[in-house]
C-alpha cells in the first residue's frame, strides 16, 4: 500500500474526483430508451447479451421460490432469520408520526404515507448478496409499502440465486424480477409488460446501475448514486496490525475501484499492516479483485495525532469509518462526516455488513457530507394539511394579499381579498 501524507492524501483525493466520469452515459441513455419502447422483449434481449441468461419470463415464479429456498442450508436460513431480527428492531426505532395542531380556528399538520410501491436493485455477477434483500426490504416494509419488489440479475441458468431467494422470503418481498443492470432500471422506472412501474428505486449497483438512477431520477425517486464501496480505518498504536489488515481488505475484495484507507498517527503500525496485508492476500479467494483495488486504491495516511485524523476522516467522508483505539467512543461525537461508524476493536465493518442492524446501504464517493444511510425515511413520504375557519382567515386575508402583490401575483391577492368581499 502507497504511504502518503495527510496533506497529500487530501489533494490526490481532490485530483482524482474532479475526473471525468461520463463514458457510460450514452450506453445507458440508448439501454433505457430501448427499454421504453419494447419492454419486456428489450430487457429479455439484454438479459441475454449481458448476463448470458435466456429467459422465459421476468418474473420469479412462486413454485421456484419455494424451489430455491430447499437449496438453503437451514444454518444459513437461522442466520439470515438472526440478523433479520437485528435489522427490524434497529429500523422499527426509525418510525416517526406525523403531527397536527390547533389554535383559534386553525387546525395545520402533517401526515406521514408510505411510498406506494418500491423496487429494491439487489447485485449479482461476481457475488450474490443476500444481506442487501435484507437491509433494503425490511425498513420498506416497516415503512408500510404496498408492494415490495426486487430486481437482480439471473445467472446463466435462468434462476435466481436460491439464497437471494431465501432472503427475499425472509424480509416479506412481494415480486421478484430476473433482470439486472441499466435495463432493469429502466424497466422498473416506466414499467413493462411484466414489470408494474414503481414509485422508488434503492439499491447499490455497479456503474451502469448508478448512471441509469440518474437518468430515470424524476420518472421515480431514488435513494443515491452509489460509488464503489470504501473504508477508512482510523487506528493509534493499541490497534491489531492484523485486525486493521483484514478489515481494510474487506472492502477491497468488493471491486477492483474500492478503496481501502488506513489513518494512523502510529508509523511502527503503519509499518506492520503493509506486509501483513500483502500476506493476506495471498490467501483471499478473490485474491484478484482485491489486489487490484489495493494498488489502485489502497493507502496508508500518517497523521500527527488521532484528532488530525479525525479531521482527515471527516474530509474524506468515507462510507464506513472504523476507530480503533482503547477510547474509541471519546471520538464519535467529532465524526461529522460518516455513513456508518464502527467503534472499537471489536466492530469491524463486517458487523454492520450482516448482523448488527444498522443498514449497509451508506452514502459513497464523499456523499456523506450531505446524505444519509437507507433507512425507513427512504419509504415514506410527507403530506402536509392546513384548514381555517372564516374568522382565522379573515384576520390574515389582507397580510395575504399584500405580500402577493409584492411578488407580483395579483391573482393571489384577489383569491385572498374575494373571501372579504363575500357577506357569509
Amino acid at each position: 500500500m502507497k504511504t502518503l501524507t495527510a496533506e497529500k492524501y487530501l489533494k490526490e483525493l481532490i485530483i482524482e474526483s474532479a475526473k471525468e466520469k461520463a463514458e457510460v452515459r450514452e450506453t445507458v441513455a440508448r439501454i433505457i430508451e430501448t427499454v421504453r419502447e419494447k419492454g419486456d422483449a428489450a430487457v429479455i434481449s439484454y438479459e441475454r447479451q449481458f448476463d448470458e441468461a435466456v429467459l422465459d419470463s421476468l418474473l420469479v415464479p412462486e413454485e421456484e421460490i419455494a424451489e430455491a429456498i430447499k437449496k438453503v442450508p437451514q444454518k444459513f436460513i437461522t442466520i439470515l432469520k438472526k440478523a433479520a431480527k437485528n435489522i427490524r428492531k434497529f429500523h422499527e426505532k426509525q418510525v416517526r408520526q406525523g403531527f397536527s395542531y390547533r389554535e383559534k380556528g386553525k387546525l395545520i399538520g402533517q401526515r406521514i404515507l408510505p411510498i406506494e410501491r418500491a423496487a429494491l436493485y439487489v447485485p449479482g455477477g461476481t457475488a450474490a448478496y443476500p444481506s442487501t434483500v435484507l437491509m433494503n426490504a425490511i425498513p420498506a416494509k416497516i415503512a408500510g409499502c404496498a408492494e415490495v419488489c426486487i430486481a437482480t440479475p439471473p445467472l446463466i441458468n435462468g434462476k435466481i440465486n436460491p439464497v437471494i431467494l431465501a432472503a427475499a422470503s425472509i424480509a416479506g418481498v412481494d415480486k421478484i424480477y430476473k433482470m439486472g443492470g441499466a435495463q432493469a432500471i429502466a424497466a422498473l422506472a416506466y414499467g413493462t409488460e411484466t414489470v408494474k412501474k414503481v414509485d422508488k428505486i434503492v439499491g447499490p449497483g455497479n456503474v451502469f446501475v448508478a448512471e441509469a438512477k440518474r437518468q430515470v431520477y424524476g420518472v421515480v425517486s431514488i435513494d443515491m448514486i452509489a460509488g464503489p464501496s470504501e473504508i477508512a480505518v482510523l487506528a493509534d498504536e493499541t490497534a491489531d496490525p492484523e485486525f486493521v489488515a483484514a478489515d481494510l481488505l474487506s472492502q477491497a475484495e468488493h471491486d477492483k475501484n474500492a478503496r481501502a484507507i488506513l489513518i494512523t498517527p502510529s508509523l511502527s503500525l503503519a509499518k506492520k499492516v503493509a506486509p501483513e496485508i500483502e500476506a493476506r492476500l495471498e490467501k483471499l479467494k478473490r485474491r484478484p479483485i482485491a489486489s487490484q483495488s489495493i494498488e489502485n486504491n489502497g493507502r496508508i495516511v500518517l497523521v500527527r495525532t488521532m484528532d488530525e485524523g479525525i479531521d482527515v476522516a471527516n474530509a474524506i467522508a468515507p462510507e464506513h469509518l472504523e476507530i480503533i483505539s482503547d477510547d474509541a467512543i471519546s471520538y464519535l461525537d467529532r465524526v461529522k462526516n460518516a455513513g456508518s461508524v464502527f467503534l472499537g476493536r471489536y466492530s469491524p465493518e463486517a458487523l454492520g455488513d450482516y448482523f448488527g442492524g444498522p443498514n449497509h446501504t451508506l452514502p459513497t464517493s464523499g456523499a456523506a457530507r450531505f446524505s444519509s444511510p437507507l433507512s425507513v425515511d427512504d419509504f415514506i413520504k410527507k403530506t402536509q394539511f392546513i384548514s381555517y375557519d372564516e374568522a382565522a382567515f379573515k384576520k390574515v386575508a389582507k397580510d395575504i394579499a399584500y405580500f402577493a402583490r409584492k411578488e407580483g401575483l395579483t391573482a393571489h391577492a384577489e383569491s385572498a381579498l374575494v373571501r372579504l368581499s363575500k357577506d357569509e
